[in-house]
């Protein structure tokens, strides 16, 4: 017997729009259905032919972008909506942590709350007379508890809400996205309350975006995308296929928005001839200002950077790379006329338009002799030591005084991604030492325990 079972459930909802479709609600009833009458285009599946299972005593986990149809499935288990096709089928009492405090009223006091939403809930007034004080306490409400729950703040409001949810000793737990209810000491008690559910043997099925719970706390995953199934199973291999999937996305919409901004910045000139300033150094050594950089191309095209390219440690291009890896950016360039004066000039930036780093040929004292026709520069880094962020990358290529050939300025974007969440900006290669009379509690992220153990 299975504690939750979904075979092949579909949930359409009607796509709303300035078009009337039924005059008057009698003329909607009259028709039979809000649904079943309108064209394919009016309707939209926020749930796609979904089938799973989950066994008692199961941590479930659904994961998907925003959208994909999570909340959806959850409330169609709890029984808050119903399938447009399909079966869902659950075994014991249910409490859902999906809108909390959805039954409170602002004009009475939590006390009363409390009581009112716990019958909604299916526990009876002795129960509830029962388990009051201990909702209380783990809501931390005790001097607020008979005030109106109007003068709560929006935290209070929650964590009532949660301490009623989690105090009704449901046979399935349905959880989605509450772990931000209160401060970080209220959600560690939170987490262990799952832990006890857990422990007893008790069912919870958990929407989040928070894919390291999901590795930690679940038996089995979900992955949904636009309303359908994509994968199922172990949650590391559900997460890692999610996590690739995301990955993938993010590489193509940061390859569309450097091809916007870059034709943004060619349109400006497409018909006014080589963007030279009239003062072509001192534009140059303007933007050598790293707090006032600005999205932009400017230069004489006289040598022009026809193509820029970013690629990691497989050699293939790239907009997305893990903090510590190999990253080159090859430029091409194009010089129709023999020039013998050059510099190439690489720029990192930060997403506030910071440099992290800037450097060129001429800092590395190459001296320039001859550039003539189609030619490739390949600026290399064996590590890339930036934190996790969104970066911005400048390329150059100029006179030694500075006259501009051809700038490109916060025209590439990439980020950088990290299992680690330092701050700053400079990620360098680090260990921690202890003596032998310090200690730290275990963990499951791989590098800490690492860390603790140097």
């Amino acid at each position: 017997m299975h504690a939750i079972e979904v075979s092949n459930v579909t949930k359409v909802y009607r796509r709303y729009s300035n078009r009337r479709q039924f005059a008057t609600l009698k003329s909607a009833l009259l028709s039979g259905s809000l649904i079943r009458d309108l064209r394919p285009e009016d309707t939209f599946a926020a749930v796609k032919n979904v089938s799973f299972t989950v066994r008692p005593g199961m941590t479930y986990g659904i994961i998907g972008r925003n959208g994909s149809g999570k909340s959806t499935m959850l409330k169609l288990v709890g029984g808050i909506t119903r399938p447009s096709q399909g079966d869902v089928r659950v075994q014991g009492r249910i409490s859902a942590l999906i809108e909390l405090g959805a039954g409170f009223h602002p004009e009475i006091s939590g006390r009363e709350n409390v009581f009112i939403n716990g019958i909604m809930l299916g526990l009876t007034k002795r129960e509830i007379e029962k388990r009051f004080d201990e909702i209380v306490a783990f809501a931390e409400l005790e001097k607020f508890i008979d005030a109106p729950v109007k003068n709560y703040s929006s935290g209070m409001y929650m964590r009532l809400g949660f301490a009623v949810a989690i105090h009704v000793d449901p046979d399935v737990l349905l959880v989605d996205e509450v772990l931000s209810v209160g401060d970080e000491g209220f959600n560690h008690k939170c987490l262990d309350k799952f832990a006890e559910f857990r422990r007893r043997g008790k069912t919870i099925l958990l929407v989040t975006h928070s894919l390291g719970l999901v590795e930690q706390l679940c038996d089995e995953a979900l992955w949904l995308d636009h309303g359908e199934a994509q994968e199922d199973g172990d949650p590391r291999r559900v997460v890692g296929s999610y996590r690739t999937a995301v990955a993938r996305s993010e590489e193509a919409q940061l390859a569309v928005d450097d091809a916007r901004a870059r034709h943004a910045a060619d349109s400006g000139t497409a018909n006014a001839g080589p963007n030279l300033p009239a003062d072509p150094v001192g534009a140059a050594e303007a933007g050598r200002n790293m707090f006032v950089a600005t999205e932009g191309r400017w230069g004489s095209r006289e040598v022009e950077i026809t193509d820029v390219q970013l690629t990691g440690k497989d050699g293939r291009p790239a907009h997305l790379f893990e903090s510590g890896e190999r990253v080159s950016v090859t430029l091409r360039v194009s010089s129709p006329q023999r020039v013998t004066d050059f510099v190439f000039g690489i720029g990192l930036f930060n997403a506030d338009g910071i440099c992290c780093y800037g450097t060129n040929t001429d800092i590395a004292r190459l001296r320039s002799a001859a550039l003539e026709g189609e030619a490739e520069v390949t600026f290399m880094l064996d590590r890339l030591e930036l934190v996790a962020g969104t970066y911005k990358l400048d390329v150059a290529v100029h006179k030694r005084d500075g006259y501009p050939y051809d700038y490109h300025r916060l025209l590439y974007t990439f980020r950088v991604k990290s299992p680690t969440q330092d701050v700053g900006i400079y990620r360098p290669a680090h260990q921690w030492q202890f003596s032998d009379n310090v200690r730290f509690k275990s963990t499951r992220d791989p590098e800490a325990q690492d860390t603790a153990s140097t």
